[in-house]
């Protein structure tokens, strides 16, 4: 059941990734961009998820990388609301 669930937060936040991604293409809004680049942050988090908890054995563990990948989607979205101030 845990890979089921994994796999499907992996899959919508690529999901929203593309999507917003999509959006910021058609009609420039910067903070689609800081928001895009977020969830993909975010999808790599969840894709380590995955590789962590379903693929790798017990003994690896990707927790530091899933961390920084996490930090990383925050920090994106965090810069882009203070760069897209008005």
């Amino acid at each position: 059941m845990g890979t089921l669930i994994y796999s499907l937060c992996a899959l919508t936040s690529v999901t929203c990734a593309v999507l917003l991604w999509r959006s910021w293409r058609a009609s420039g809004a910067r903070l689609l961009f800081w928001s895009a680049l977020c969830f993909a942050a975010l999808s790599a988090n969840n894709v380590l998820l995955v590789i962590d908890r379903v693929i790798l054995p017990v003994e690896v563990t990707l927790y530091t990388w899933r961390l920084v990948a996490a930090l990383m989607a925050v920090l994106l979205l965090l810069f882009g609301l203070i760069w897209e101030e008005d």
